[in-house]
């Protein structure tokens, strides 16, 4: 099956736990409003691609580290929308969920996807409760403080904000958890793969701060020019396109040289640099085209 077939499976399946009689019916639609259909699902296809490498023995394992990845960043971008952030009205070309279902829903639909990640770990770790507690602590480091999602929103609130570190906390710390839970899954030590999602991270990162100055918000989904606005850290504003650019290409050469040894390498390295070629094409073309 297709890699994002069978995340969006797995993550209907989890969504379908929800739905319960106790449930409120607005909040179960919020729930499912702020996952389904999805983005690309960048960081959970890296999940699946990495425990594949390292010979994944556990599929309903690495299903649900997936899943948990994924639920963490739709949580994020939910929060990241509201109004006392960045006020975003459209989300992945459709209204921001505190838009469609008002800020308190909206609040409150960004912290229970978030608890039912970790739950969604316990329950699909259950062959293997081994691997738990590295798979949670992973995850746990990679959100909250000090050096997770969390702490790369609360850059935000700080008169200045170093770049390097709001981009690896806010944008990378989430990335390590894709490959370093893919690795853990598997059984693998997640501690080499750390190196991958944070490289990887931080090109990502790199290429939305380009488009952010150049793109279409159609084309992307959400506003463009937010950076300047709120006078947030934008790898372009500070240090040009042309730095940002090289910038860009560099973090992804370093990326694919620190995949660590493992049985499936040469096909992982073929994965992630058609992912990355689709993502450095992408904000190149916006950049020549701006």
């Amino acid at each position: 099956m297709d890699p994002t077939a069978i995340i969006n499976a797995s993550l209907e399946k989890v969504l379908a736990n929800a739905s319960d009689e106790c449930c409120p019916p607005r909040f179960l639609e919020a729930l499912n409003y702020a996952v389904m259909p999805g983005g690309a699902r960048v960081r959970p296809k890296l999940t699946l691609a990495v425990a594949k490498a390292c010979n994944a023995d556990d599929p309903a394992a690495v299903a649900a580290a997936a899943c948990a990845v994924e639920m963490i960043h739709c949580a994020s971008l939910v929060h990241d929308d509201l109004p006392c952030f960045d006020d975003a009205a459209t989300r992945r070309g459709k209204p921001s969920l505190h838009v469609a279902y008002g800020e308190r829903l909206a609040v409150l639909a960004g912290d229970a996807l978030i608890v039912m990640a970790f739950e969604t770990l316990a329950r699909g770790a259950a062959g293997h409760p081994g691997r738990l507690p590295a798979l949670v602590g992973v995850l746990a480091s990679s959100v909250g403080a000090p050096c997770g999602i969390a702490a790369g929103q609360a850059w935000e609130c700080e008169p200045e904000a170093p770049l390097g570190r709001y981009q690896r906390q806010k944008t990378g710390s989430l990335f390590v958890a894709a490959t370093a839970m893919g690795a853990a899954a598997a059984g693998a030590e997640a501690g080499p793969w750390e190196m991958l999602g944070r490289r990887m991270g931080e090109a990502y990162q790199v290429a939305d701060d380009i488009l952010d100055v150049t793109a279409d918000p159609e084309e992307i989904g959400k506003p463009i020019g937010r950076d300047s606005d709120l006078h947030r850290p934008n790898s372009v504003l500070e240090r040009g396109m042309s730095a940002s650019e090289e910038r860009l290409k560099r973090l992804v050469t370093e990326a694919m040289d620190s995949i660590p040894s493992c049985p499936g390498e040469e096909k992982l390295r073929g994965l992630i640099e058609v992912e990355a070629r689709a993502f450095i094409d992408h904000a190149l073309m916006r950049s020549a085209a701006a």
